[in-house]
């Protein structure tokens, strides 16, 4: 029988609707084993990893729905990682994967949502965001002289700062549902990695010559803004979780656990949605085996 992972993952889903706003501080960064060990581990990944690659083949086929997954987390908690680990076994011409970095000169010239908004999947497709326009109410909030030195905004709109945060966690929610109204679900991932984890693995990066080219001492230097990043992090998800745009909080301090808990709510997620194979009409199935022949003649 296939080992399968049994987890309630709703545990973890936060949409705004629950009887309080979430507290960063409150949400465990870790949980007991998912696997018994690494082997078990392992098996349960390939499985979960299966049953994604045969969803997004489905997907794929009915050509209705496309799925944007959103990555967010502090520096080391394992974006990059559970990426390659989650989607290992997808047909990569079923991904598109999109890493955000600082924005460029041609996307300076743009609204805050453009470049995202270029790098969509289009139908049949799971597009994976490796951070994404959140950082435009995170980083962007925790340093807001970007707003004003990089983005150049008028200055009517950078005179009141606390508006302007409102007014684009309203444009993302706004930006969501009309990804969902297209029929492409937007799924969200917060990497909830400790502050004590995130330091051992900088060290690491530093004292592992195979990781150094990890390491980017630009790291350390917002991680002495930490405080003024939970804070961040935290109205971002109050201010946007949704019941269709959900927010799974996921404990990242052991990267096996993370990359389970992801991709059995993408597995659960991508279940959710109506898709089927294509219909195929008794004529069309006669003319089909009617081809057999053709093929078989030819040879």
């Amino acid at each position: 029988m296939t080992e399968s992972l049994a987890i309630d993952t709703k545990q973890f889903r936060f949409t705004g609707h629950e009887s309080k706003k979430i507290s960063i501080a409150d949400v465990p960064t870790r949980i007991d084993d998912l696997y018994e060990n690494r082997e078990n581990y392992e098996v349960l990944l390939r499985n979960l990893a299966s049953e994604l690659n045969e969803l997004q083949e489905k997907m794929f086929a009915h050509n209705r729905y496309g799925l944007v997954t959103i990555f967010q987390a502090m520096d080391a908690a394992g974006k990059d990682s559970t990426i390659q680990h989650v989607f290992s076994g997808v047909n990569p011409l079923g991904l598109r994967v999109h890493s955000f970095k600082r924005p460029n000169d041609a996307e300076l010239e743009h609204d805050f949502l453009w470049r995202s908004m270029i790098n969509l999947p289009e139908r049949g497709t799971i597009g994976i965001f490796n951070r994404s326009y959140y950082e435009e109410v995170l980083v962007v909030k925790v340093h807001p002289d970007i707003l004003t030195q990089s983005q150049r905004l008028p200055d009517e709109h950078t005179d009141n700062l606390d508006k302007l945060w409102k007014q684009r966690y309203k444009d993302i929610r706004n930006f969501e549902r009309y990804l969902t109204r297209n029929g492409f679900p937007v799924l969200k991932f917060f990497l909830n990695v400790s502050k004590k984890e995130q330091a051992e693995r900088l060290i690491d990066r530093i004292e592992d010559p195979a990781k150094n080219w990890k390491f980017d001492s630009q790291d350390v230097v917002e991680r002495g803004f930490w405080k003024q990043y939970m804070q961040a992090y935290e109205e971002a998800i109050n201010e946007t979780a949704t019941e269709k745009a959900p927010w799974y909080i996921i404990p990242a301090d052991d990267k096996k656990n993370m990359r389970l808990i992801v991709a059995k709510v993408l597995a659960e997620t991508l279940q959710s949605l109506k898709m089927d194979y294509p219909k195929v009409t008794k004529e069309q199935q006669k003319n089909l085996q009617d081809l057999i022949d053709v093929i078989n003649r030819a040879d």
